[in-house]
């Protein structure tokens, strides 16, 4: 394991095929539609901004920190308000508490194995602040701008890492991940703050984003994880295409570090765990 951490401290990513079997992935997709299947969105139409990440959310996406909620595509209604297509095909994301809310998703994010690569890669005292389920829906799957992961988690020093599960075939005809190799040694662009029941974008630094002759793109199989620097800047393109893009993300931080009030995901009640 020491060559690939050593590859993923120099590039700021680290791919590991096979990290998870086709049972393991086959459970956690099975679960995930029993979640959309018996999600009741009545008059809600709350969506998710892959763009925007500050327009939309409102007092669902806040409480979602410690429940289970259905985010919308934003490109889900017609008009009229209507659907365009089955509740199955229009979900965005499910967030954020999966993890230490429901068996199946607290059984795929936790384990010995992953425990181990936490620390190798210098999680020595691991929180799993946030899951999400992102479906990247075929034809409507929205563009994921340009982004660090350390803009949501902004934690002193710098900790949080994200683990980033394939549960389809990622390609390019269906919205897979870019990375910076080495972006992450650059300076951290913006941050997301609260400030009680309001979140904003907050500009830090005027460094550009990187674009695609820069980057490289993460075409993946199922059963994969990617890892990835919380400073790494990483996009995905929207999916067009008539195939769906599944993928499960983690996002940890070091308890040995200070999270700041600022950071829009809070635990009041749901007490925080590690990978174990």
């Amino acid at each position: 394991m020491d060559a690939p951490i050593a590859r993923y401290h120099e590039d700021g990513y680290l791919v590991l095929p096979g990290f998870k079997s086709g049972a393991e992935v086959a459970a956690l997709r099975q679960r995930a539609l029993a979640i959309v299947e018996a999600f009741d969105p009545g008059d809600r139409r709350t969506i998710f901004s892959t763009t925007d990440q500050a327009r939309g959310t409102g007092d669902e996406f806040l409480a979602s920190a410690e429940g289970i909620h259905c985010f919308f595509e934003e490109e889900a209604f017609d008009a009229q308000g209507r659907l365009k297509q089955a509740k199955a095909l229009s979900i965005n994301k499910i967030g954020h508490a999966m993890h230490d809310l429901d068996p199946v998703f607290d059984a795929f994010s936790r384990g010995p194995r992953i425990a181990a690569l936490a620390r190798a890669l210098g999680l020595e005292q691991p929180q799993l602040w946030q899951s999400m389920y992102i479906f990247k829906q075929p034809g409507i799957g929205g563009e994921v701008k340009w982004h660090q992961d350390a803009s949501f988690f902004d934690t002193t020093p710098g900790s949080v890492t994200a683990f980033w599960f394939a549960l389809e075939d990622a390609t390019r005809d269906n919205g897979c991940l870019w990375v910076q190799p080495g972006g992450h040694r650059g300076p951290l662009r913006e941050r997301f703050v609260r400030e009680g029941d309001t979140v904003r974008m907050q500009a830090l630094d005027d460094t550009p984003w990187p674009d695609t002759a820069s980057a490289v793109p993460v075409e993946v199989a199922a059963g994969t994880l990617v890892c990835f620097h919380g400073l790494l800047p990483h996009w995905s393109a929207p999916n067009r295409s008539p195939v769906s893009r599944h993928a499960y993300t983690l996002h940890a931080t070091d308890a040995r570090c200070h999270y700041a009030e600022t950071n829009w995901l809070r635990r009041e009640r749901l007490p925080l765990r590690g990978f174990d």
